[in-house]
């Protein structure tokens, strides 16, 4: 009988994961992977969802196409994990393995800000994206926010994107001279992990635009009918069409298994994905992994995809003894999309000291068509 390897979620790091492994074990290994949801999402394009370039039935793949490749699928919510015995309950049904990776991601809490859910538009769900999208149709001028209700949060670069999409969108139709658009974050400036030249270029293609950029603006409440934020500084801000990243936070599962100390995420080695439990990893969103500045790593598909590699390679080293052990070096590069088909690139070491270096690529439709060509390629793989 061979071992088994089991992989909770089928997100990006999860998927990347169990394809690695999969083309390099033999049959008899067994790789499990749970999720609730009946598809896999391709979450970077749901800006495109939101700005009716895709549909949400575009950027998703059922799972079912796993069982194809040879990788079973074990359906439902993860309701237990026990990392010492490497361990889950999975839809009422247990499964143990000799390797387990939790890869399940950020829980979104909107609920987290009163009045945030009933007010805007959610672009990091499906629906909130496609409600986003019917929302825009229908407006006609007057005041957007685009608003960051916590952080961290994943894909740092998405609200930023968004309000430069809102703002394409608006002198497409001919309405930019009747519309004010404001972006709110908590953060204190642009995807400030990446550092303070990345922060000042966005700052500055945000200015270009006339999107006013207000940092260091932690919202506490929200009044739907009034169409009024209020943050933790006593402002306030008007809106009439409200979209938002929500508060993130570690799936309940992860912190009820003690996994996620303090209310935060997973901590892990930086290199290897190991966590404190012999045979447990985890990678992704899911995981808190510091850098030298004191911040976390960013949460983005781009490390979890690398990271996912990584952990494929050294158990594949383990369950083989072949090979040398794979390291992950914080590397990463996440796309900036500006709208008119042009975007920018963001690429470098995270894990640089005594800062993460990191370089903005001049935006042009190269860089564009380049996101467009990446998104093909992923979901191709599970089509």
């Amino acid at each position: 009988m061979g071992e088994t390897t089991l992989i909770l979620g089928a997100g990006i790091g999860g998927l990347a994961t169990a394809h690695q492994l999969r083309r390099r074990l033999p049959a008899t290994h067994r790789i499990v992977v749970a999720e609730r949801a009946p598809h896999h999402l391709y979450s970077p394009s749901l800006l495109w969802v939101a700005t009716g370039a895709r549909t949400a039935e575009e950027i998703v793949r059922p799972l079912e196409n796993l069982e194809r490749k040879g990788i079973e699928v074990a359906r439902g919510e993860v309701e237990s994990i026990d990392p010492a015995g490497r361990r889950a309950v999975v839809g009422g049904r247990e499964f143990a393995a000799d390797r387990l990776v939790i890869a399940l991601g950020a829980d979104l809490a909107p609920e987290a800000i009163p009045g945030l859910t009933e007010a805007g538009h959610n672009f990091y769900t499906p629906a909130g994206a496609e409600a986003l999208r019917d929302a825009f149709t229908a407006f006609n001028g007057g005041r957007i926010v685009v608003l960051t209700a916590g952080q961290p949060y994943k894909c740092p670069a998405a609200p930023y994107e968004m309000a430069m999409l809102l703002e394409r969108g608006c002198r497409r139709r001919g309405i930019r001279d009747r519309t004010r658009i404001d972006l709110h974050a908590a953060e204190p400036a642009p995807m400030p992990v990446a550092g303070p030249v990345m922060g000042d270029a966005v700052c500055r293609m945000l200015a270009a635009r006339d999107i006013g950029y207000h940092p260091q603006h932690q919202v506490t409440a929200v009044d739907p009918a009034a169409g009024r934020l209020t943050f933790a500084d006593d402002t306030s801000a008007e809106f009439d069409l409200l979209a938002y990243v929500p508060p993130h936070r570690a799936p309940a599962v992860v912190r009820a298994a003690g996994l996620a100390p303090n209310g935060g995420y997973v901590p892990t080695d930086r290199e290897t994905l190991e966590t404190a439990y012999e045979g447990v990893y985890a990678l992704g969103d899911v995981t808190a992994i510091p850098l030298s500045i004191g911040k976390p790593l960013p949460k983005a598909g781009v490390f979890a995809n690398s990271q996912g590699r990584v952990v494929a390679d050294n158990i594949v080293r383990a369950v083989t003894g072949r090979g040398r052990p794979a390291r992950f070096d914080g590397h990463g590069a996440c796309f900036l999309e500006i709208g008119g088909a042009v975007a920018g690139l963001g690429r470098g070491n995270f894990y640089a000291e005594p800062a993460p270096a990191v370089k903005l690529h001049m935006p042009g439709p190269h860089w564009h068509f380049a996101r467009v060509l990446l998104e093909w390629q992923w979901l191709r793989m599970w089509s």
